[in-house]
């Protein structure tokens, strides 16, 4: 009910901050007009009494030539901020939140809640951590309004995931847990399916190079590797340009070539299996998944095994498999 009040607050000082700003020009231009000419009178008395005291009048000068040297400066300053301006405002940037300020996470969500209402959204991300699984995530009322959601998430269960994680920092036994934030994940999202939403989830076993969430006509952008210091990277929100030229476009893209990438297979929510396809969208097989409860009090296997501690993984060694009688794999 607050937030909703908020809103609507927001929204009415938005639309009337036009008509305040012509009242504010008015009244400052009849208040110049008014003390105009007593300005000009204590000017020139003040200018007679300084030209007879010499002292006075290099003080006057000094200050003179400070206030020219500081406007000089303002004014190349303002030059250059309009070229970075223009700059990034044809790169399609629009906005730039560092991450660790309260009022700048509040701002992305409001942002993001206010975009993602009846839109597709996707999403490049790691595990999901605090954006999917969180009642107060990022993107967990966006997920509730949007229309289709479209979400790729670190594959678990790869091969290089535990490297990674230990080149990024993490203990060794960091794989359990964050097989533990892709499972809750899943759970949420299996949850949007049974409402009703259009869900496809996506798995990557490559690096992610970066965090993206693709809004309508906005597009989220945050630097990807699972480092916990990533999370106070800031964030930036890039919008669709006219002219096709900013880096909207050029991402937007990038998600959609990853999407469209046979090599990352398809989780089906309904099933729990792995589903990898050929280049003309062609069923090659799939890999049945179990998601359990986490426990991690042991190391992760180095290879894959049927383990009823692991939250997340096959229930058979991975690969080679022959395609699916009917189907050639392109």
């Amino acid at each position: 009910m607050f937030h909703e009040f908020s809103s609507i607050l927001r929204d009415f000082f938005r639309q009337s901050a036009g008509s305040l700003y012509h009242i504010v020009i008015v009244a400052m231009s009849a208040g110049v007009a008014l003390l105009l000419p007593i300005g000009a009178a204590r000017f020139l008395s003040f200018w007679s009494h300084v030209e007879q005291d010499k002292v006075s009048l290099i003080a006057v000068e000094m200050t003179a030539a400070v206030l020219v040297m500081a406007g000089i400066n303002f004014v190349h300053r303002s030059l250059r901020d309009r070229a970075l301006a223009d700059a990034a405002r044809g790169a399609g940037l629009v906005s730039f939140f560092p991450r660790p300020a309260p009022e700048a996470q509040r701002r992305i969500m409001h942002v993001k809640e206010e975009q993602g209402a009846g839109r597709t959204v996707m999403v490049i991300g790691s595990s999901g951590s605090g954006s999917l699984m969180d009642q107060v995530g990022d993107l967990s009322s966006v997920l509730d309004r949007c229309l289709e959601a479209k979400i790729f998430l670190v594959n678990p269960f790869a091969q290089g995931t535990q490297a990674r994680m230990e080149a990024f920092g993490r203990p060794a036994g960091a794989l359990p847990a964050f097989r533990e934030e892709v499972r809750q994940s899943i759970t949420v999202l299996k949850q949007l399916k049974a409402m009703g939403k259009v869900v496809k989830l996506k798995l990557y076993s490559d690096p992610p190079l970066v965090k993206l969430v693709i809004l309508g006509e906005y597009l989220w952008l945050q630097h990807g590797p699972a480092d916990p210091a990533v999370q106070h990277m800031p964030e930036y929100v890039l919008r669709r340009s006219r002219k096709e030229q900013g880096l909207y476009t050029f991402y937007a893209q990038y998600f959609l070539q990853r999407w469209e990438n046979a090599d990352f297979p398809e989780y089906d929510l309904e099933t729990d299996e792995l589903v990898y396809r050929s280049r003309t969208g062609q069923e090659i097989r799939r890999e049945p998944v179990e998601i359990g409860p986490a426990s991690f009090g042991h190391e992760p296997p180095k290879h894959p095994c049927v383990d009823a501690g692991d939250p997340f993984q096959l229930l058979h060694a991975p690969g080679p498999y022959l395609p699916v009688r009917g189907y050639d794999v392109d």
